[in-house]
Order: C-alpha cells, then sequence, then structure tokens
C-alpha cells in the first residue's frame, strides 16, 4: 500500500532544507543558496499541490473540513504567495520569514495528531461550510503576508535607524512599499473574513443544535476582525503610518493565530 506519510515527511524535509538554504543567503547574500532555496520551495510546492488535489479526488470535494485539511491549505497558500509575490516583487526575505511560519504550519499537519475524521467532516458538508472556510483561509493568507510585510517594515527600520548600510539594507526594500503593501493586503483580508463570518453564522443557524454566538470560536474570529478593522481605520481615516500601524499588524496577526490554534479546541462545534 502507498503510504502518504513517507511522502509528507519528504515534503517537509526539503521545505526544512529550503528555510536553511534561504538563511544561509540572509546572514552571507549568498545568490546559489537563493536558487537552491528557491528550487527546493518550488518543488514543495508541487509537492502539497500534488497532495491537495489527491484528496481531493479521494475525498470527491474541496478538502478543507477537517484540521488537518485546513493546515495544509493553508501551508499550501502561504507557499503560493510568498513565490508569487517574490516573482512579482522579488523580495527574498518575504520569502524567508514566510516560509518559516508556511514551515511550522505543514509540522503540525504532518506531525500532530488530529482526532478529526473523514466522517466527520462529511456530517458537516454543505456548500456554505465550503465557502465560509475557504474564505477564512483565504483571508488567514492575506494576514498572514501582510504580517511579513511588518516584520520586514521593523527590520528595516531598525538598520536605517542604526546606520547600517550594508548589502542586507538594499536587499530588503522601501519602507514605504511595506506599509503599503500591509495595508493593502489587510484591505483585502477584512472583507472577505468579514464575508466568512457572515456564511459561517448563517450555515451555523441552519445546522448546528443549540448555536450561541458567544461560542470561543465565533467571539474569537470577530475579534480578529474588529483588530483588522481598527487598523484599517486608523490607517485610512487616522493617516497614521510606519511602525506603529507595524506593531500593530503584528499584534493583530497574534491575536488570528491564538483564535486558529486555542479558541478552536474550545469551540463547541468548530474543528
Amino acid at each position: 500500500m502507498f503510504d502518504m506519510t513517507r511522502w509528507y515527511e519528504l515534503s517537509l524535509l526539503l521545505h526544512a532544507s529550503s528555510v536553511l538554504f534561504y538563511f544561509i543567503d540572509f546572514l552571507h547574500h549568498n545568490r546559489k543558496a537563493n536558487r537552491i532555496a528557491f528550487g527546493l520551495l518550488s518543488i514543495v510546492w508541487g509537492m502539497q499541490t500534488f497532495f491537495f488535489f489527491a484528496r481531493m479526488v479521494e475525498t470527491g470535494r474541496f478538502p478543507v473540513l477537517t484540521l488537518a485539511e485546513g493546515l495544509s491549505f493553508y501551508a499550501w497558500l502561504l507557499i503560493t504567495l510568498s513565490l508569487a509575490i517574490n516573482g512579482w516583487l522579488r523580495v527574498d526575505f518575504l520569502v524567508f520569514f514566510t516560509n518559516v511560519l508556511a514551515f511550522f504550519i505543514l509540522s503540525l499537519h504532518t506531525f500532530a495528531p488530529t482526532p478529526y475524521t473523514v466522517g466527520i467532516a462529511e456530517q458537516l458538508m454543505s456548500e456554505l461550510l465550503f465557502i465560509h472556510i475557504t474564505m477564512a483561509i483565504l483571508s488567514y493568507g492575506a494576514f498572514s503576508i501582510s504580517f511579513m510585510f511588518s516584520l520586514l517594515y521593523l527590520l528595516q527600520y531598525e538598520l536605517l535607524k542604526k546606520k547600517k548600510w550594508g548589502k542586507r539594507l538594499w536587499r530588503l526594500g522601501d519602507l514605504a512599499k511595506f506599509d503599503d503593501l500591509s495595508y493593502v493586503l489587510n484591505g483585502v483580508g477584512v472583507p472577505v473574513l468579514l464575508l466568512s463570518l457572515i456564511l459561517g453564522i448563517v450555515w451555523a443557524y441552519m445546522k448546528v443544535d443549540h448555536f450561541v454566538l458567544y461560542d470561543a470560536k465565533v467571539l474569537g474570529s470577530f475579534t480578529v476582525f474588529a483588530t483588522y478593522s481598527f487598523y484599517l481605520y486608523k490607517r485610512a481615516v487616522k493617516g497614521i503610518q510606519g511602525k506603529e500601524m507595524a506593531f500593530w499588524n503584528i499584534g493583530s496577526f497574534l491575536i488570528l493565530l491564538i483564535n486558529f490554534f486555542l479558541f478552536g479546541t474550545l469551540s463547541q462545534f468548530h474543528f
């Protein structure tokens, strides 16, 4: 019998090697290490894409309903976005930082035990639920890349403040560009998350017995929405930019992670 676990572990090993080579490039501006890292990451993307579509064929549905499936799709989305943005903007360090997060997500997916089965997923299946979960993960992807841009902003800011004018400073990019791209990505993520929440509530009222709005995951999701909405308010209405918004964005993403990994386990009906 074909053991997919070994292939998941091989994908994780290649991903770890890619992160290692990106780190070498980060420290020493080694273009050969950068090319090797990009090649390995492209192989990982291809493998994860294959796993995703194989799972789709196996289950006959879009595979996002269980925790393991959600983590897998989230990691695949991060890798896809980082490769696409790197090809568009040539921000090598964005790929490095984003894929440290993606590696963490894939590690959880590969090694963390999960009690959630396909049988449970089939019981929960509906078009509304598919759209709700997919849109939520897409918004999380936008917030994740925005978070990476804020990290790069703070790193660039500190290098400028300390007047470190080396090659690493010039490779990072422009401060204003990082600030603007964080804003744009959050501007995409907030409405997508809002639509996801609306669809999730509609589905829960129809399918979940004794559904309450004060469920831990529901409250956590609305907290995430509120923090990012306040970010947009401060940025668009108050005109606040720069370091303050970068810290706010990073704090908002930490709330997102708490909601995703902790509040979901406390929920009465989320995976």
